[in-house]
């Protein structure tokens, strides 16, 4: 089963819901116009169904593999990752005095969606070179970025992220990573482990971003800094040149994932690899948070994406497959299963969902562009502060859902669907790392409640909460019986929301291990709400549309059902984690640690 980009779906939640034309209006974006827009996303669904597609299976069955210290990957990687370089598809979103292109992250957003969908092994190394290089465009010296940032833009050289040792996996402070200062540079030692790209065959130099201790650095996170250690050193002329102290010494064997190479790297068994501290000693976290905050935007998009992969191999088999007869039919003949009732439901259920990530992801990609781009200061700081509350609702909510959703196709294909042969089996397998990787769901949730809304004392959400009661409003004008369901479930969801963010932002206050041991179920009720309210968007759009005779009419008919499916079968449930989030905290330390 291939993969097709749904452009249809795709380009409303850019103009629609994440307001595509208020984001090419901003300073620098110009160049954004509606028909470079389009003529970006269908040459990127072309790549993406033509050229990474049919590389899915095949990098599943054969993976990467290591040969004398050299990573080699699946089949025709190497080759659709030239393409990709000289098709200038990694510097869409980058600074243009750089080499990129200056596009809107909201573009970049809508594009990564096609790459993960299509191949999840290969895209990773995208990934995780677009985290490293805006880490070094926000933290690096002048020097650095000229040296490093244009081949990493134009994708010739490719970047990681180095964080975790066997020893310190989310606790960074437990580093053990040494960096010793020598001259202009230091030299860094020690082991990095789940390293995503570490060592591969398709580009020629890779760049680490490293997390390391100095000699006299106080003890915890304060003591961290961050260093660029490339696999090869650069010469005078820019080229790799010198081989530095660092090399892959062996790949995991993973549940899934299996074209992407998760690298054992070890940094300085001869003396010391050079690195080059990325501004100053002791900082290194939190420079590592930009791109960490950048990847986990990206994570949360490869949960969509993986879902949107599984429910297109899940509907083709539903249209496909024949079995019993029609409930609804008095005839005897069997039916494609399309026809039974809980295929409809689970088909159902991942459209719906699906359709929700995508709006709110693609709402928070535009907000990432409002920071960046608004000349009011004052203006994009609010805009930042709400990504920085969408981002951990992202990254956990949507890769949640993937593996529902992944999980939910594999049901769809019975049996067959638990054999390798189908591919099903896959799509559930790869998206199982997601809610793990940059940072657990469970450290999300943490975040979302122990700092997002501590911040501000969940004034931020409750502005979002505001603005779900303002659509509400706008949909009292609007005829039909959908629009009037749709508004109903927006209301209720409203409400638990606010109810849930003062608990939450009281309880925070009082006592913290309370308000934690409900911050799962409370992202989760964000999650499943604010994606509610952008599909209540949505319907009123396609309402309104459908009244002017602006469009295609199934198109926008569908809107409306998938919407209000979503309104009275996929949000009651979700807003009955109020009274889980609540009462969590009451049982979760009770029993004793021995009883366990």
């Amino acid at each position: 089963m291939t993969y097709t980009a749904p452009l249809a779906d795709m380009r409303f939640a850019l103009r629609e819901v994440a307001g595509l034309s208020g984001v090419a209006a901003l300073p620098g974006y110009e160049h954004a116009t509606d028909d470079t827009i389009d003529a970006v996303l269908e040459e990127a669904a072309k790549l993406a169904g033509n050229g990474l597609a049919p590389l899915n299976r095949e990098g599943d069955k054969v993976g990467a593999r290591l040969e004398n210290g050299v990573v080699r990957t699946a089949p025709g990687f190497a080759g659709i990752y030239k393409e990709f370089v000289e098709g200038g598809w990694n510097s869409l979103p980058f600074d243009p005095e750089f080499g990129g292109q200056g596009m809107p992250w909201l573009l970049a957003t809508a594009v990564q969606e096609m790459w993960q969908a299509a191949n999840m092994g290969f895209g990773l190394v995208l990934l995780l070179n677009q985290g490293a290089i805006d880490a070094i465009h926000h933290h690096g010296s002048e020097a650095q970025k000229a040296t490093y940032l244009p081949k990493m833009i134009s994708g010739e050289w490719t970047g990681t992220m180095n964080l975790t040792e066997p020893q310190a996996g989310s606790d960074l402070g437990q580093i053990k990573s040494r960096a010793v200062k020598d001259g202009d540079h230091y030299l860094v030692s020690g082991q990095k482990i789940y390293i995503t790209y570490g060592e591969h065959d398709m580009a020629e130099n890779i760049v680490h971003l490293v997390l390391a201790r100095t000699p006299d650095a106080p003890a915890g996170v304060r003591g961290i800094s961050l260093f660029i250690v490339p696999k090869y050193l650069p010469d005078a002329d820019g080229k790799p040149g010198k081989r530095n102290d660092l090399r892959c010494v062996s790949l995991e064997h993973k549940l899934g994932i299996h074209a992407s190479p998760t690298c054992v790297m070890s940094f300085g068994d001869d003396g010391g690899a050079v690195g080059y501290l990325v501004g100053e000693e002791g900082r290194g976290l939190s420079y590592m948070f930009t791109m960490m905050n950048n990847a986990r935007l990206s994570v949360g998009i490869q949960g969509l994406a993986i879902a949107e992969r599984a429910y297109q191999q899940a509907a083709a088999f539903a249209r496909s497959r024949v079995q019993s007869k029609d409930d609804g039919s008095t005839a005897p003949a069997s039916v494609s299963i399309v026809h039974h009732a809980d295929v409809r439901r689970m088909l159902m259920s991942m459209r719906a969902q699906i359709e929700a990530m995508r709006a709110l992801g693609y709402y928070t990609a535009a907000g990432i562009d409002g920071a960046l781009k608004q000349p009011d200061k004052a203006a994009g700081r609010r805009i930042q502060d709400r990504v920085d509350l969408l981002i951990p609702i992202v990254k956990a909510w949507f890769t949640d859902l993937g593996n529902e959703i992944a999980s939910t196709g594999v049901q769809i294909h019975g049996g067959m669907g638990f054999i390798e042969d189908t591919g099903a089996a896959q799509h559930l397998r790869d998206a199982r790392i997601l809610p793990i990787y940059e940072g657990t769901n469970g450290i999300q949730a943490r975040d979302l409640v122990g700092r997002k809304v501590a911040k501000d004392g969940g004034e931020t959400m409750l502005a979002l909460v505001a603005e779900m009661r303002a659509t509400a409003e706008e949909m009292k004008a609007a005829p039909g019986d959908d629009i009037d369901a749709i508004r109903a479930g927006l209301v209720a969801a409203a409400d638990a929301l606010e109810d849930a963010t003062r608990w939450v932002a009281q309880s925070v206050k009082a006592e913290l291990v309370n308000a934690l041991a409900g911050s799962v179920p409370f992202l989760r009720l964000a999650g499943t709400a604010l994606g509610g309210w952008l599909l209540a968007r949505s319907a009123l759009v396609a309402q309104t549309r459908l009244g002017q005779r602006d469009g295609d009419p199934a198109f926008l008919e569908a809107k409306l059902v998938t919407a209000r499916f979503y309104a009275e079968v996929i949000l009651p449930p979700a807003l009955a984690e109020l009274g889980p989030l609540k009462a969590a905290g009451r049982t979760v330390f009770v029993l004793a640690e021995e009883q366990f």
